[in-house]
């Protein structure tokens, strides 16, 4: 059996540990949702100040030159972008997951329109996440595309020359399954298909390398395990041999070539600064530069490598507690136990009761989420979802985690009728 003491010697053994003090965790919570939003860096709420009180406050207008406003969304891509496996110049932080999703599927579209018109479908996974769904929906009915959705096994299978664009997560939301990039973008490129990979749930978590694997195009938020703050700008990425063969749709005036030439006609941008689209969010920006300037300095402490080997690491330990202490209790595990296939999150099934299970663990300070199911089998049953940070999370963290959970269950105090209450948010 694995002791407290045993995670306590792994902590002292761990090189990313310093990086922990540079985030606020509440006295108290052990806190495993970063992979839904993130903790706050330190130096955000100072930078945040500093922003409205100096750059907005004094500076006024004369801050988009003075202070670098102007520059930001282009300037953070490129500070972020080593970190997928991305060139300089070839990233932006702007707008929201969802729009970005919308800019690069609908220049996926426009290029299979001209290259192949005959293709007609656009294949994703039953369970990527819904938003994802949602906008490619709003783009199939635009380009008279047909959307299929797979499971993940049937994916390589469906990769034939019927197909127009292949839309995928890398780490599945809701289990923490993860592609081999490489593998499915070369096949899907062998029949001729357009790439586009979200990131949302393995920026800063797990390698990626876009250009080794030859994306086309890329998007992700920046609020998990960037750290960015609710609501913080997503990032767009599109590879240089398409980045300029369309406009993106949404041509707002910090996409055009000159802006301030207030000229009535749209001329995009050359590369990815035409991805941007209208009047950035300078606070959010500057609160996101405090998360990205977390992982310049974990490049000091052996950068993804390290991050990944602690990741598996705390999911190892994790898994294997829950299954020494927790039998007999009705769990599930839907995340991959290999390596290769697994994100940074371990995500658990029950039958009965995981939301308020959950909900029990919150109340004692122990802080995951929870995914409803479609009622179907495997990946579509209910989850218990708990994220693990390299950056700010130790391995006594997970122990203590885990105990809970043993106590939630062996009392059955997750059956109180305030637990089973349906907030907003889950």
């Amino acid at each position: 059996m694995t002791t407290l003491q045993d995670c306590q010697a792994l902590d002292a053994q761990d090189t990313l540990r310093p990086l922990r003090e540079r985030f606020v965790l509440p006295e108290g919570v052990i806190y495993l949702d970063g992979n839904s939003l993130g903790a706050s860096p330190r130096a955000a709420a100072a930078r945040a100040a500093e922003i409205v009180q100096q750059e907005w406050g004094q500076g006024l207008i004369r801050s988009w030159n003075s202070a670098g406003w102007i520059e930001l969304p282009r300037r953070l891509g490129d500070q972020f972008a080593p970190w997928i496996g991305a060139g300089p110049g070839e990233v932006v932080f702007t707008d929201t997951t969802s729009i970005n999703l919308y800019k690069v599927l609908t220049a996926a579209a426009r290029i299979v329109r001209e290259d192949a018109p005959g293709r007609r479908k656009l294949i994703s996974e039953h369970s990527n996440f819904p938003t994802d769904l949602y906008i490619a929906q709003s783009v199939c009915q635009e380009y008279g595309l047909e959307l299929v959705l797979l499971e993940p096994q049937e994916i390589a299978g469906a990769l034939r020359d019927d197909v127009a664009i292949c839309m995928l997560t890398h780490v599945n939301y809701r289990t923490g399954a993860m592609h081999d990039m490489a593998a499915v973008t070369a096949a899907a490129h062998a029949q001729g298909i357009v790439c586009v990979w979200d990131l949302c749930h393995s920026a800063g978590a797990v390698p990626v390398d876009l250009h080794g694997a030859g994306a086309d195009f890329a998007v992700g938020c920046s609020y998990k395990y960037l750290n960015g703050g609710p609501g913080a700008p997503a990032f767009v990425w599109a590879h240089p041999r398409l980045i300029d063969r369309f406009w993106q749709p949404l041509a707002g005036w910090f996409g055009h070539a000159e802006p301030f030439r207030f000229v009535p006609d749209y001329h995009p941008a050359q590369g990815i600064q035409r991805y941007l689209c209208g009047t950035q969010p300078m606070v959010s920006m500057g609160v996101l530069q405090c998360g990205l300037d977390v992982y310049t300095e974990a490049a000091q402490f052996g950068g993804m490598a390290a991050l990944r080997a602690k990741s598996l690491a705390l999911t190892d330990l994790f898994i294997r507690l829950v299954e020494e202490t927790c039998q007999g209790h009705g769990l599930g595990l839907a995340t991959p136990r290999a390596h290769a296939r697994r994100g940074s999150q371990v995500c658990l099934t029950r039958d009965d009761g995981a939301y308020a299970i959950v909900q029990a663990l919150i109340a004692r300070g122990v802080i995951g989420d929870f995914r409803k199911g479609d009622g179907g089998a495997g990946p579509h049953k209910d989850i218990l979802r708990f994220g693990f940070t390299p950056l700010y999370t130790g391995f006594e963290d997970v122990w203590h985690a885990v105990r809970h959970l043993r106590e939630v269950l062996e009392s059955g105090e997750w059956r109180s009728p305030v637990f089973h209450q349906i907030n907003a948010v889950t």
